[in-house]
């Protein structure tokens, strides 16, 4: 199921009464997955992206710098589609043996060492779709994961 993109109108923000609209049978399953986002201490953040003319979560992770100043990782981006919300995390091709190394369903593994590189980018994707009942904790090990590269 690829549907429709969602949440297109730059001034119509993406609240709990927005995103359970947009939603539907999927709102449930959103709201699990960022109260388990936020257990491993990954905050989301909203904005209005121009370029792809969409609303977009941005999951962030913040932590202290070597330095002491506060460091933020971007360690996966949201999209809101018709029936679902796709979880896209971008890791780097120098990482991807360690990846394969993880804890992940073999099915994942493949997509992984299939992925592409992004052009010039050093980093590759790896998308879920997550609707209801679909929750897989794969997310969170590469959130986790990914959280620690930087």
């Amino acid at each position: 199921m690829n549907g429709q993109q969602l949440l297109r109108n730059p001034d119509i923000e993406p609240t709990n009464e927005v995103l359970t609209e947009a939603l539907g049978s999927a709102y449930p399953v959103y709201i699990q997955f960022i109260e388990g986002m936020k257990s491993h201490d990954i905050e989301m953040a909203w904005r209005y992206y121009n370029d792809g003319k969409a609303w977009l979560g941005k999951g962030l992770y913040k932590r202290m710098g070597v330095r002491g100043g506060q460091k933020e990782v971007t360690v996966f981006w949201l999209s809101v589609w018709d029936g679902c919300f796709k979880v896209t995390l971008y890791i780097p091709e120098k990482a991807r043996l360690d990846a394969l190394g993880l804890p992940l369903d073999d099915g994942i593994k493949n997509v992984i060492s299939k992925a592409d590189q992004m052009g010039k980018l050093k980093f590759f994707p790896v998308t879920f779709s997550l609707r209801l009942g679909e929750l897989s904790v794969d997310v969170y090990t590469l959130a986790n994961f990914r959280k620690m590269l930087n």
